[in-house]
């Protein structure tokens, strides 16, 4: 993986192979900051970045600007990797090694953006579920979005909060909206 823009533009980083992770292609992640760049100035956002796996993500925002990110991972090996290679990189980014329903259920700040990379293999009504306790819980920021990433098999576009999707190859980003 390779950190598109930024600070750290064109580094690449390599995470270990026994971790569970499906990290964001490339040309996915570019599409979305593409669509995230005309909507915010990275330096002013509070981010959330739920499986966070790599931390993938969370390095893309953090080299563009952003200062405040949590990412949220259940697996050690996860949060780990994310530490080690924020350090590296001097970047301030928090974890915390958690269970994203529970997290997300009792959990009370707000953020700007949260993206959430679940496995391909939930079904639609998991997906839904996190965007529904995301809006339950009020933790999007009345300007903020949530964005899911899935696969093609996939459909959200029955849910409340649903704005739009874009397709990347495989890649399905869904964004919702207050």
């Amino acid at each position: 993986m390779r950190i598109i823009s930024g600070k750290y533009k064109s580094r690449r980083l390599v995470a270990p192979k026994n971790l569970p992770v499906r990290p964001t292609t490339d040309m996915a992640k570019e599409g979305l900051f593409n669509i995230l760049n005309n909507w915010y100035h990275f330096h002013q956002l509070n981010v959330l970045d739920l499986f966070a796996g790599t931390g993938n993500i969370s390095y893309e925002f953090a080299s563009r600007g952003t200062e405040n990110i949590l990412a949220v991972d259940q697996h050690s090996g996860c949060i780990h990797f994310i530490n080690k290679t924020a350090k590296e990189l001097d970047f301030d980014i928090q974890t915390l090694k958690a269970d994203v329903y529970p997290f997300l259920e009792n959990h009370k700040a707000q953020y700007d953006v949260i993206f959430a990379d679940a496995p391909y293999d939930f079904s639609d009504e998991q997906f839904n579920r996190i965007a529904d306790l995301v809006f339950e819980n009020n933790l999007l920021d009345e300007q903020g979005t949530l964005v899911l990433e899935h696969s093609l098999q996939t459909d959200l576009s029955n849910n409340t909060y649903f704005t739009q999707s874009k397709r990347y190859g495989s890649c399905v980003f869904s964004f919702f909206e207050k």
